[in-house]
């Protein structure tokens, strides 16, 4: 059935459309997918031993919603920031991390079954990361990321997939939706003493709510594990995606206040896309000594990136990495000790874009990286009730290009960074249920090949930027978290002080804006997430993100604050009802809208943003569930792509602005069997 794109009612049949997904065992009878509580309620156990802001999203959390992005995965998840920008495409930043990025990601590790998704120069495509097929996802904030060898400002997401010890049996999801939205997950796992596998296949395609915004994409997920006794055991991980979106661009102001669903004339006319193919196969090997527990295991990662924007980015890469761990216990002392590397090509080419099309070949390089890390942490408890941490990461890495071919200058060149990021910490925890922290932490952030290797000048000249250098802050956070009763908070203070921070700046007049160092910034803000049960019936959850970003005495800004991240952001939801039949009134809420420039001319207006998503329990085994998004259909702004004065009188009108996503109804079915 064809939803009307404007205003789409809802669906009612959906008996070829199933679906699935893991839930805790012990909630089988009220649940589809039953897994065992082992997985989710480890990965909160260690959350919980952390001084500093994680959480722990389990898929339950967002199984009602058409699960499009990580936007719809973590919209709960305190102090993150997500904005789409158009079909999976989706703006993540944590404290600040990568704003000056209005594409890809930078500032963040992500991983999946704990290997990263990241480049070996730390860049990456977050749509490799697919929430349907997860059991859960671990978020780590800052330098809270310790435990996955993360350096950087924002910190971690791992997305957890399942075992078929934790997800057994066949498992089915079906969405519809509007905009010609369809979607299926298949998924299945046997298991016997020693040998289990599971396996999963998602499939999806839309026309996107804007104009020259369609997907589709196919996508594998597998694992098989290996028990040798007690001691020994393995597991084969295996991911594969091919993806496929055109891009819509961005607009002006106007356009993306009067007419949101049209494209940027220049993305249409060049038919500009992302498409990536990407295979993924890794390995865990655990040695489970009791009071002592080793991790070791390697990936290789094969990518392809065919890219039209202002010219056919053609880019084939091929990572390969190795990691251990080593966790100790014994008594009032703990202690972890890690490390991680990580090694990659790319073979970089570029082409005259012709509608989308290769022509004349303009560019053609290799690239390769190296980042490698070594970490460690050893926690104390001199009482039960205290615990004392200490530890850090040190981190090196570096970047290097050879030019075979390019039509303008270019250089080749070879950049090499290392840093130690130290954290203390300590975790209070006076009564069962309560916790306070404190740490204090180092952060260091490499740039990669897109801030090493930049266009500048004009004409644009292909150049080196060898003078750039990494981003460090230190950050001081004070926090709590708990469960008391019906109420269930989350709460995080923090204060980064960053030197060097990579922003859009300009460094001379004849060096427009390009990716360099900003001399001091601040960043600092509160997180917070409260939950009230209030009934059996009612559950209300919210989350509040404060963050104050700017210069410190620039130079050219002053104090001025840092655009993309508005000061205030507000979700909540009401969820009304049983698993047998709810429904969960949604909004999201931003006062006012942040400045879209460095010279802070330009602030995009405040919006809240209304939701409805529902349940009920059609059959044994089977629910359906319905998500309408942004029922008034409101026009605003989400994200934006900073530019340095986006005053009309400076800047004729630019096209840096892309609308919030428009009334959508999406419904489906998901099973278990």
């Amino acid at each position: 059935m064809k939803i009307n794109a404007d205003c789409a009612a809802p669906l009612l049949a959906l008996a070829s459309c199933l679906a699935a997904s893991p839930v805790h065992a012990d909630e089988a009878d009220s649940a589809i997918i039953v897994t065992a509580p082992t997985a989710t309620h480890a990965a909160e156990d260690r959350a919980s031993h952390t001084p500093g802001g994680t959480d722990v999203v389990s898929y339950e959390d967002y199984a009602d919603k058409s699960v499009v992005s990580l936007r719809d995965a973590l919209a709960f998840s305190p102090g993150i920031y997500l904005q789409p920008r158009y079909g999976q495409e989706v703006r993540i930043s944590i404290r600040g991390s990568g704003i000056s990025r209005g594409f890809h990601m930078r500032g963040l590790t992500l991983l999946q079954d704990g290997v990263p998704i990241n480049l070996a120069d730390d860049n990456g495509d977050f749509q490799e990361l697919e929430p349907i097929f997860f059991d859960h996802l671990e978020v780590y904030r800052g330098a809270n990321a310790l435990r996955f060898g993360s350096g950087t400002l924002g910190g971690a997401i791992n997305g957890v997939t399942p075992t078929a010890r934790t997800a057994g049996g066949i498992y089915l999801r079906g969405d519809v939706g509007s905009f010609d939205l369809h979607r299926g997950l298949v998924s299945a796992g046997v298991a016997s003493d020693a040998v289990d596998a599971w396996g999963a296949v998602s499939a999806d395609t839309s026309d996107g709510d804007r104009d020259h915004a369609k997907r589709r994409s196919l996508r594998f997920q597998g694992n098989v594990g290996l028990r040798f006794g007690d001691t020994v055991s393995t597991r084969f991980y295996v991911s594969f995606n091919t993806i496929d979106q055109q891009l819509p661009g961005a607009l002006t102001r106007a356009q993306a206040l009067t007419t949101p669903k049209m494209a940027n004339a220049g993305s249409a006319a060049g038919d500009q896309q992302r498409d990536i193919d990407s295979l993924r196969l890794q390995n865990r090997t655990t040695f489970d000594f009791g009071a002592a527990k080793l991790e070791v295991g390697g990936f290789v990662n094969a990518k392809s990136l065919f890219h039209p924007i202002f010219q056919v980015i053609d880019q084939k890469s091929t990572d390969v990495g190795g990691f251990a761990r080593l966790d100790y216990a014994a008594g009032p002392v703990e202690a972890t000790l890690g490390g991680e590397l990580r090694r990659g090509t790319v073979h970089a080419r570029q082409f005259v874009n012709i509608a989308g099309r290769r022509g004349a070949l303009t560019f053609d390089a290799d690239q390769d990286a190296q980042t490698a890390n070594l970490y460690g942490e050893v926690r104390v408890r001199p009482a039960p009730q205290l615990s004392l941490i200490a530890g850090g990461v040190y981190a090196d890495g570096w970047r290097k290009r050879r030019v075979d071919f390019s039509t303008s200058p270019a250089n080749d060149g070879r950049v090499d960074f290392d840093a130690f990021s130290p954290k203390f910490g300590l975790l209070f925890e006076p009564a069962d249920g309560v916790q306070f922290f404190a740490n204090y932490s180092r952060s260091a952030e490499f740039p990669g090949f897109g801030e090493v290797f930049q266009s500048v000048g004009v004409p644009p000249v292909s150049m080196l930027i060898s003078d750039i250098r990494p981003q460090r802050a230190w950050t001081a956070e004070i926090g709590t978290r708990g469960s008391v009763g019906i109420v269930h908070w989350d709460l995080a203070l923090y204060r980064s002080t960053l030197k060097g921070e990579m922003l859009q700046y300009s460094v001379s007049s004849s060096i427009p804006a390009a990716t360099f160092n900003a001399d001091r910034t601040l960043h600092q803000g509160i997180e917070a997430g409260l939950d009230l049960d209030i009934a059996p019936w009612l559950r209300l959850r919210q989350t509040y993100a404060f963050s104050d970003f700017r210069f410190r005495n620039d130079s050219q800004f002053g104090d001025n604050r840092l655009p993309v991240v508005p000061k205030h952001a507000y979700r909540a939801e009401a969820r009304i009802g049983t698993d047998a039949l709810h429904v969960a009134p949604n909004v999201e809420w931003v006062p006012q809208g942040p400045f879209a420039d460095y010279r802070n001319n330009v602030r995009t207006p405040g919006y809240a943003l209304v939701g409805l998503t529902g349940g009920a329990r059609v059959a044994e085994g089977v629910e359906a569930f319905v998500d309408i998004r942004n029922i008034t259909g409101k026009r605003a702004i989400g994200d934006i792509s900073a530019t340095i004065d986006a005053s009309v009188t400076s800047a004729a009108n630019p096209a840096i602005y892309y609308p919030v996503e428009r009334r959508a109804v999406s419904a489906g079915l998901r099973a278990r069997f």
